[in-house]
């Protein structure tokens, strides 16, 4: 899943950056409003980590115009703020202005990580951390996945990509939307990168597991 943290701190940005890219996120960083716009306009985030008090504006208007359209985003973006700013009052006014959750600085980065499993898990309807297919597993929390009771040893990058499949099984997944939400903005759209993370992954699941879709994409099937 790909996220888009704006942060003019740079060293709470930083540590943001490497605390999610180890649990297994593509992470893009904006130190200011203008910037997360624009990012927003050209990437399909998943979620948002969003700081209220910004450089050049706030993120209560940001998350407003997110919501009301005035920022073309692709897709639904979740917004969960992070901000100093505690009071009863600023909470209700962010959750006002569209966001999905709010967290109050200093947090403890697990109970971060777990605030974003439990906003992301409301696109698949789920309620738990476990997504099922057939006799595939993901666990995210853990960052464990399984076949058919066996553990399946997977690098950071197939584990998303497996998770991103997982979430619309029987779907067909086009390569570039891959790209989009599980790579960060380094990654080079002209290579063959998804194909070859595809590839790895299909042989460590076996058999016809993910399915080609000649000119449209892959789909996870229930069974090989």
């Amino acid at each position: 899943m790909r996220l888009l943290v704006v942060e003019d701190e740079e060293d709470l940005a930083g540590a943001l950056r490497v605390g999610l890219v180890r649990a297994g996120y593509a992470v893009d960083v904006a130190p200011g409003a203008a910037e997360a716009e624009e990012l927003l306009t050209v990437n399909a985030y998943d979620l948002m980590l969003l700081d209220v008090n910004l450089p050049d504006g706030d993120g209560f208007t940001l998350c407003r115009a997110l919501r009301d359209g005035a920022i073309d985003a692709p897709g639904d973006v979740r917004v969960l703020m992070l901000t100093a700013r505690g009071g009863l009052t600023d909470r209700v006014r962010g959750l006002d202005e569209g966001a999905d959750d709010y967290l109050v600085k200093p947090f403890a980065l697990e109970e971060l990580l777990a605030r974003i499993r439990a906003l992301l898990r409301r696109d698949t309807g789920g309620g738990s951390a476990v997504l099922t297919v057939g006799d595939l597993s993901l666990d995210a929390a853990r960052h464990e996945a399984s076949l058919a009771g066996r553990p399946l040893p997977l690098t950071r990058k197939e584990f998303g990509v497996l998770e991103y499949l997982m979430t619309r099984p029987g779907h067909v997944v086009p390569a570039e939307e891959l790209l989009e939400h599980v790579w960060d903005a380094n990654a080079d759209p002209f290579t063959q990168t998804v194909r070859v993370t595809v590839g790895t992954l299909r042989r460590k699941l076996g058999g016809a597991r993910i399915e080609t879709v000649v000119g449209r994409g892959y789909r996870l099937r229930s069974a090989s």
